[in-house]
């Protein structure tokens, strides 16, 4: 029975990338005018697409195996790499790649929360949400140009942290991991509200006003340290006598 699942399963996902080749030759000229019929080579990427499609016909199947399922962690990259070189070839425009590149960041943790679902493997939720996090803010910054937002959205990273804690607590009911997961998502609302009012002001004064407080709190611990008076217990001074 599984075997006729999985020669089954491979032979719709041949049986589509056929149905799309097909497509693609009458449709090119529709795509692209430039390109002529013997221009069909410019589909190869339907090849990669064919696998991570099989892939993830496969990784459906875990409905009945569920080791099938991690299937998907390769599948989503593998359809996310094949579509936009079918992009880049059709219109060849090969310059997309610096546009589209955070796709694959985030096809990857699409591709752990598919596995987490139907292998029914929690944990894998863990490196989707951290990687998927990652991705959102890459692919901000990768459109607007914005690198310099990373001083602020740094705090997805305690937001992750937080998240994931949060997500073991909803799998092993611990209270104690409930509470730290949230002061790490509460961190990280602090953290990305304070870096923003703090860059709100001009740029010289928060070089100089952070190392300056810096300075401030360890000369002071350093002071207290040197002023504090030692005491002496009642044993002491009956040790000495």
């Amino acid at each position: 029975m599984y075997n006729k699942l999985v020669s089954s399963l491979i032979g719709i996902g041949l049986v589509l990338v056929g149905i799309a080749a097909l497509a693609g030759n009458f449709m090119l000229s529709l795509i692209n005018p430039n390109l002529n019929w013997w221009d069909a080579w410019r589909l190869w990427p339907m090849l990669v697409l064919g696998a991570g499609l099989v892939l993830g016909l496969l990784g459906v199947g875990s409905i009945k195996q569920r080791g099938l399922g991690m299937l998907f962690i390769p599948a989503m990259p593998i359809l996310t790499t094949g579509g936009i070189l079918l992009i880049a070839s059709l219109f060849e425009h090969w310059s997309v790649w610096a546009l589209l590149w955070p796709l694959e960041v985030l096809a990857l943790a699409f591709g752990f929360l598919m596995a987490a679902v139907f292998a029914r493997i929690v944990w894998l939720g863990i490196p989707a949400i951290i990687i998927g996090l990652n991705g959102l803010v890459l692919a901000f910054c990768n459109t607007t140009h914005l690198w310099s937002a990373w001083s602020v959205l740094w705090t997805v990273e305690p937001l992750a942290v937080g998240l994931v804690l949060l997500l073991i607590a909803a799998k092993t009911r611990s209270m104690a991991v409930t509470i730290v997961g949230l002061s790490f998502c509460g961190a990280a609302g602090l953290a990305f509200t304070g870096m923003t009012a703090l860059l709100a002001f001009d740029g010289i004064l928060f070089r100089i006003a952070g190392p300056a407080f810096l300075i401030v709190l360890g000369g002071g611990l350093v002071l207290s340290n040197w002023l504090k008076r030692p005491t002496f217990s009642t044993q002491s001074v009956n040790d000495a006598q």
